[in-house]
């Protein structure tokens, strides 16, 4: 299924102007790595000239690159996107703690930040080979669901014990462990996460990686 038509069906993501949900999809696709005007058709369900027409639109607003015969995200969205939650420190705080995260566990990292009843993805590292768990940057999942999502939700007794667990609730197979990251004045403003297969991970994911993920949270809030 597309990536138009699977949001179309589940009721989610789209805002029922046609112009913007098509555009939305073309940035979803390309969030997942470059991509040729063909693969982007396929990725998106949508009819190759509209596909072609938006694609020029979305590189004249510099939100979408041409480079070598293949489409990518633009510049434009790089600089907006360290202005997410109107903290521009916290995405370039973030990036070196989670590619260090990443290293030292072997699994993939992420960092969430709330917006409204979800969560997006702001940042990520994936792990270098093998089984991984990828998630775009850009991605808005549940907030309901998973342990960021418990993060991000301010649950006390994920507050009171540091961090939070999940297996198999956003994703069958997936497990993750994520951790608070709080703000100089104690405002919560992020999760950071470490995610990978239940078969890896195992049932009880934070006996392994629940103190690797402190630790990371507590160094994105150093370098703030």
């Amino acid at each position: 299924m597309d990536i138009l038509d699977e949001n179309l069906g589940k009721g989610k993501s789209t805002s029922g102007v046609g112009v913007l949900d098509r555009s939305v999809a073309i940035l979803s696709r390309l969030a997942e790595g470059p991509a040729t005007l063909g693969e982007v058709v396929a990725g998106t369900g949508l009819p190759r000239p509209t596909a072609h027409r938006l694609l020029a639109a979305l590189e004249k607003h510099h939100l979408v690159a041409r480079r070598d015969g293949r489409y990518a995200l633009g510049s434009r969205l790089l600089g907006w996107g360290n202005m997410v939650g109107g903290r521009p420190d916290l995405i370039e705080a973030a990036r070196p703690v989670l590619v260090r995260l990443r290293d030292e566990v072997d699994e993939s990292a992420q960092l969430y930040l709330r917006e409204g009843d979800g969560r997006v993805c702001v940042a990520a590292s994936e792990r270098k080979t093998g089984l991984k768990t990828t998630v775009a940057v850009g991605s808005v999942l549940p907030l309901e669901l998973g342990s960021a999502g418990k993060v991000l939700r301010g649950l006390p007794e994920v507050r009171e014990r540091g961090w939070a667990g999940s297996v198999a609730e956003r994703e069958a197979g997936v497990a993750s462990v994520s951790a608070p990251v709080f703000g100089g004045d104690g405002e919560l403003v992020a999760a950071v996460s470490v995610s990978g297969p239940i078969s890896r991970l195992g049932e009880r994911p934070g006996e392994r990686l629940a103190e690797a993920v402190m630790a990371a949270a507590r160094r994105i809030e150093g370098s703030l």
